[in-house]
């Protein structure tokens, strides 16, 4: 059994990790922190884990997390950058949640995290993980760097064009729609039900956070720069990340079989499905799983090529994603845990 322990236990991302972990075959829940509620039980504060979990919430100690195997961090940014080196000192193995060793380049994260990047010594070997891009270095590393979200939808959306050189140098753009669960639970304005129901916007943009992310992980799969505007949406539901890609390849024939090229791609990928030519995925088909749905499609008179990505942000988007992650560092099939079905309707 894999020892596990969980930093930061009572937001969004951290009970997606209990709900998936209480059933996983081969794991152990440890210890749960959370400075605010230690000596709560987390039953009490999230009722549907009854009977699954009787662990209390604690502070976090690095002698108790270093009993584990693996140590989740789910937390806001910066806080794994104060611990992460004392627990890997114990042999315990780290998968961040946070986007605190995403990217490579410390000078680039500080500027788009507004705060000093607190483990720059650490950022040589942090993985990033995605697994349909670096599942060897995955299974190897200490240290992953689970990626955000929207960056999960669109490097999985764009991976097949990219790696392939198909696409000329222009800028793709990125337009993307999120559950307000993407927010995290934390009491915001902007994220109450009579601000948000109803209605849908977009933010940030001039800049997201996740722009550097996606960008990092698009020129990874080129070997080369891309161009990219990403524009992100907050959208009336709870769960599901939409992304819609467009990227124009002039001097791709007419002819050429897209279909057939994400299909050959991703034929060996469990949690990548490649919808049937024409489909349109819709989020409500991956809630709750740890499934990505793709759809590509050519515009009739742009010859523009469109792909539709869809993902539950939380499962894929983060908490499933990050137990995908430990499934390869533990040597486990990747479906250990996660072969949920999605929730319908």
């Amino acid at each position: 059994m894999i020892k596990v322990g969980i930093v930061g236990g009572t937001g969004y991302t951290g009970v997606e990790l209990l709900r998936i972990l209480v059933n996983h075959p081969e794991a152990q829940l440890h210890v749960i922190t959370s400075r605010s509620e230690a000596g709560v039980p987390v039953a009490d504060m999230y009722p549907n884990l009854r009977g699954h979990t009787d662990i209390c919430f604690s502070v976090p100690d690095t002698n108790t997390l270093g009993e584990c195997d693996v140590v989740f961090f789910a937390t806001p940014h910066g806080v794994a950058h104060s611990l992460a080196e004392e627990i890997l000192a114990t042999g315990t193995r780290v998968i961040d949640l946070s986007a605190d060793f995403r990217i490579q380049d410390a000078d680039e994260w500080e500027k788009w995290y507004g705060q000093p990047h607190g483990a720059r010594g650490l950022l040589p070997e942090a993985v990033y993980g995605l697994p349909e891009l670096k599942r060897d270095d995955i299974r190897n590393a200490r240290l992953i760097a689970v990626p955000g979200c929207y960056p999960t939808s669109v490097q999985l959306g764009l991976m097949p064009l990219l790696e392939n050189n198909l696409l000329p140098e222009q800028t793709i753009i990125a337009d993307c729609k999120s559950g307000v669960s993407g927010a995290g639970r934390g009491a915001k304005v902007g994220s109450l039900l009579c601000e948000t129901s109803e209605s849908m916007m977009a933010y940030a943009v001039k800049g997201h956070r996740h722009l550097p992310e996606i960008k990092q992980g698009l020129g990874w799969m080129a070997g080369k720069p891309v161009g990219l505007t990403f524009v992100p949406h907050l959208t009336p539901m709870i769960r599901g990340i939409h992304s819609t890609m467009y990227a124009f390849a002039p001097d791709l024939p007419a002819d050429f079989d897209l279909q057939g090229l994400y299909e050959q791609r991703y034929a060996n990928e469990p949690f990548v499905d490649v919808m049937p030519a024409g489909s349109h995925p819709a989020t409500r088909s991956v809630k709750g799983s740890n499934m990505c749905r793709i759809a590509v499609h050519r515009h009739v008179e742009t010859g523009q090529i469109v792909v539709l990505s869809v993902i539950d942000n939380l499962v894929k988007g983060a908490s499933g994603q990050a137990v995908q992650n430990m499934n390869l560092m533990f040597g486990l099939d990747e479906l250990t845990g996660l072969n949920h079905v999605a929730l319908m309707p």
